[in-house]
C-alpha cells in the first residue's frame, strides 16, 4: 500500500486503552497513519457539521419547518443516475443485520440472506473491547478465515460458498471514540471504524470479487453525505484504488435527510448504490427534531407503524427517488423475532413480519431487513413471489406525489399507561444491557437496539414536558413517571431474578433514563451520556 507521506513524518493517533494481544496487528504504524490522515483532513469538517446541526435545531425549536431546498431544485429535477452497481449488490431482496461480533458475523454470512450488514453502530455497545474484537472479526471474515468457539464448546465457521455479501456500518458522525486520540482529542468513531476496516480489507475484498461496501448511518444532509464522498475519494487515492470502488448505501433515518434524498445521492454519485428506510431512527428523529413543539407529540409507539401517513409518504418518496436515479430502495427492519415455546405468539409475529414485507415489496422496495435468521425464509418468500426479478428499479413510481406537509403529518392516537410502562421498561432494560456491553437486546418478543430505546426515552420526555394525558385523562407528570418507573424496576427484578439484576446495571440505567426524562433540556442522543458512563 502507498502512503501520502513517510510514517516518520506523521503524528500518529494515540491508543489510550489496552489492545488485546490477538488484535494488536490491527494497529500497525501504517494503519494508524491512515486513520490519522483521515482525522487530520476531515475531523474539523465533521466538527463544523455538528455545529451546523445544533444551529438548525435551534431553528426547529422556534417553529421553523424543513422543506425542499429551492437552491438545489436543479439537482432534484436533473437527468442523472448513480454509477453502475456491482454484480454482488444487484439482488438484495433480504438483508440481515446485527452487531459485528464473531458468532453473529458467521451465522449471518451463512444464513442464506443476500447481504449481511455488520454493525459497528446501533446494535453494538461501543466498549473498546467490542470494537477492537469486531474489527478483528471483520478482518478474518474478509479473508474467509473467521471461526468462533462458544463458552459451551460449540464451534462456528464460515461456509465454503454461498456467503451473504458483507456490508459494514460505521458509527454516525456524532459519536466520538475516547480510546483513540489525535492532538489530545478523541477522534470521530466513524473515521476509526471506516479507517481500520478499509485499510486492512479493502484490497482483499476486491481480490475476492466483491468490494469495500458500507452503510452510512444518521446522515442529516447532503453536505454530510459529501463529507463521506470526500473521505471515500481520499481513501481510494491513499491506497491507489480506482475511484468508485467503494460503494455505500445511505440510511435515511433523519427527517431532514428526506428533504435532500436526491441531493444525498448526487453528492455520493460515484459511490451510492441506494437508500434505506431506517424506520425506527426515523421515528426517533421526528420526535427529536421537533421535541419543543407540542403539536408533534406522538401516541404510543405501537400505534406508529409504517402505514401511518408520514411514514408511508417517506417510504414511497424514497422508492421514487432511488428508482429515478438507478439506485436501490431498501425497506426497513421489522422488530419482531421468533417466539420460542409459544406457537400462537410466534405465528402472530410471523404474520406481522409477512404483512410488513408484502407492503414493502408491493410498494416497490428492492429488498428488506430482518434481525433474526429465522425470519429470512418469511421475507424471502414474499420478495420471491412479488419480485421474481433481481430488483425492481424499473418501477419508477411516477404516481407518487409527496409534499412537505405529508412528511410532517403526525398520527393521532392514544397514550396508554401500558404504553408508558413499556417505554420505561424498554429504555431502562436496553440501556442496562448496553452499559453491560450488549447492543442488541430481545425484549417483549421484539429485537431492540439503540434506535428503539431512543424512541422510548424520547417519548417519555415529550409526554411529560408537554403535559400529555393518558387515555384515562390523567396527566403524565414527573411524579407519575417516577412511580411507574419504580414499579417497572420491581417487575424487572422479579422477572430476571436477584442474581441477574445485580449483574446487569439496571440501577444505573434507571437513574440515567429518569435524569434525561426529567431534565428540562432534551438530550439529543441517549448514547452520548451513556457512552460517558460506558467508557469511564
Amino acid at each position: 500500500m502507498t502512503q501520502s507521506a513517510p510514517i516518520a513524518e506523521k503524528q500518529l493517533p494515540k491508543i489510550e486503552a489496552p489492545v488485546p494481544a490477538e488484535c494488536s496487528f490491527l494497529f500497525t504504524p501504517e494503519a494508524l497513519a491512515f486513520v490519522g490522515a483521515l482525522v487530520e483532513r476531515f475531523g474539523e469538517r465533521r466538527d463544523h457539521l455538528l455545529v451546523k446541526r445544533a444551529a438548525r435545531q435551534l431553528a426547529f425549536d422556534k417553529g421553523t419547518m424543513p422543506d425542499f431546498n429551492a437552491e438545489t431544485k436543479a439537482i432534484r429535477e436533473g437527468d442523472w443516475t448513480v454509477a453502475p452497481i456491482p454484480a454482488d449488490l444487484l439482488d438484495r431482496r433480504v438483508e440481515i443485520t446485527g452487531p459485528a461480533e464473531p458468532k453473529m458475523i458467521i451465522n449471518a454470512l451463512n444464513s442464506g440472506a443476500k447481504v449481511f450488514m455488520a454493525d459497528l453502530e446501533d446494535s453494538l455497545s461501543p466498549t473498546w473491547e467490542k470494537l477492537v474484537e469486531g474489527q478483528k472479526a471483520l478482518y478474518d471474515a474478509s479473508r474467509g478465515t473467521l471461526a468462533y468457539s462458544s463458552p459451551e464448546g460449540k464451534s462456528y465457521a464460515l461456509n465454503a460458498s454461498g456467503l451473504a455479501t458483507l456490508i459494514v456500518r460505521p458509527r454516525g458522525w456524532h459519536l466520538p471514540e475516547r480510546h483513540v486520540t489525535f492532538n489530545n482529542k478523541p477522534i470521530p468513531g466513524a473515521l476509526l471504524d471506516f479507517g481500520l476496516y478499509f485499510f486492512h480489507s479493502a484490497a482483499e475484498r476486491v481480490a475476492r470479487g466483491t468490494g469495500p461496501y458500507f452503510y452510512l448511518a444518521k446522515q442529516e444532509s447532503a453536505e454530510e453525505a459529501q463529507l463521506w464522498a470526500d473521505v471515500f475519494a481520499f481513501a481510494e487515492d491513499y491506497i491507489s484504488m480506482p475511484r468508485g470502488t467503494i460503494k455505500a448505501t445511505v440510511l435515511i433515518e433523519v427527517i431532514t435527510a428526506t428533504f435532500e434524498m436526491h441531493e444525498i445521492l448526487h453528492a455520493l454519485k460515484d459511490y451510492a448504490v441506494g437508500l434505506n428506510c431506517g424506520r425506527w431512527d426515523y421515528i426517533f428523529s421526528v420526535i427529536k427534531k421537533f421535541h419543543a413543539l407540542p403539536e408533534f407529540v406522538m401516541p404510543d409507539r405501537s400505534q406508529v407503524g409504517m402505514g401511518v401517513h408520514f411514514l408511508n409518504s417517506y417510504s414511497q418518496l424514497l422508492i421514487q427517488t432511488c428508482h429515478k436515479r438507478g439506485a436501490f430502495a431498501m425497506g426497513g427492519m421489522s422488530a419482531f423475532i421468533p417466539v420460542k415455546n409459544d406457537e400462537a405468539a410466534n405465528e402472530k409475529a410471523f404474520a406481522a413480519v409477512r404483512a410488513d414485507k408484502e407492503r414493502e415489496a408491493m410498494n416497490g422496495h428492492d429488498g428488506t431487513w430482518v434481525a433474526h435468521p429465522g425470519l429470512i425464509p418469511v421475507a424471502m418468500e414474499v420478495f420471491d413471489r412479488v419480485m421474481p426479478q433481481p430488483n425492481q428499479r424499473d418501477n419508477l413510481r411516477l404516481d407518487v406525489q409527496v409534499s412537505a406537509q405529508d412528511l410532517l403529518t403526525i398520527p393521532k392516537g392514544t397514550i396508554t399507561e401500558a404504553g408508558v410502562r413499556n417505554s420505561l421498561s424498554v429504555a431502562i432494560q436496553y440501556t442496562a444491557h448496553w452499559l453491560n456491553g450488549m447492543g442488541c437486546v430481545p425484549l417483549f418478543n421484539l429485537m431492540e437496539d439503540a434506535a428503539t430505546a431512543e424512541i422510548s426515552r424520547s417519548q417519555l420526555w415529550q409526554w411529560m414536558h408537554h403535559k400529555a394525558k393518558l387515555e384515562s385523562g390523567e396527566e403524565i407528570t414527573e411524579q407519575l413517571l417516577v412511580r411507574l418507573a419504580e414499579e417497572e424496576m420491581a417487575t424487572i427484578r422479579a422477572t430476571v431474578g436477584e442474581e441477574q439484576f445485580n449483574a446487569v446495571p439496571y440501577t444505573r440505567a434507571h437513574a440515567l433514563i429518569m435524569r434525561m426524562t426529567i431534565d428540562p433540556e432534551y438530550v439529543e442522543f441517549l448514547t452520548l451520556p451513556a457512552y460517558e458512563v460506558l467508557s469511564a
